[in-house]
């Protein structure tokens, strides 16, 4: 009997995520969530029959993208967009930047690829500090977009 080799299912902790074309150490993080669609319906109901209601699909939205990280230095280019957008007066215009967040396979070759575009953050805080906690401090970008596209 032949041996069957399994599928090698792909690992939620293996991903890379770049923006604006720029993969480096400072687009290095810990969590992304906010990945994913909804279809809004509007329920219809047609005169004379009662067995059914129509569900009519409206419009697709999608939540913020959002992105978890160690807190890094003030020096980042990610940190120094944030900044300018969040604490700018908004004289000047916000610089919306694409995402890709790509879920690899052990050979860090893309399993699955999500464009996001025009995005810009919306949200920064940081995780709550605790003295009697041994962990790393926590930043949270959050990030409005236009649309989102799955590659493969």
């Amino acid at each position: 009997m032949a041996s069957q080799k399994q599928p090698v299912l792909p690992v939620a902790f293996y991903f890379k995520v770049s923006v604006g074309g720029v993969l480096d150490k400072d687009t290095s993080f810990q969590e992304v969530s906010g990945i994913g669609a909804q279809m809004d319906t509007e329920e219809f109901s047609e005169g004379g029959e009662n067995r059914f209601v129509y569900q009519l699909p409206k419009a697709k939205k999608h939540q913020n993208l959002v992105l978890k990280r160690g807190i890094t230095l003030k020096s980042s280019p990610l940190v120094k967009w944030c900044k300018t957008v969040l604490e700018g007066d908004l004289n000047n215009p916000i610089q919306p930047k694409d995402l890709v967040v790509s879920l690899l396979n052990f050979k860090e070759i893309p399993l699955r690829t999500w464009n996001f575009s025009n995005a810009y953050p919306v949200k920064w805080d940081m995780e709550a500090f605790n003295s009697t906690k041994n962990e790393v401090a926590i930043e949270q970008i959050e990030l409005s977009y236009t649309f989102s596209k799955m590659e493969k």
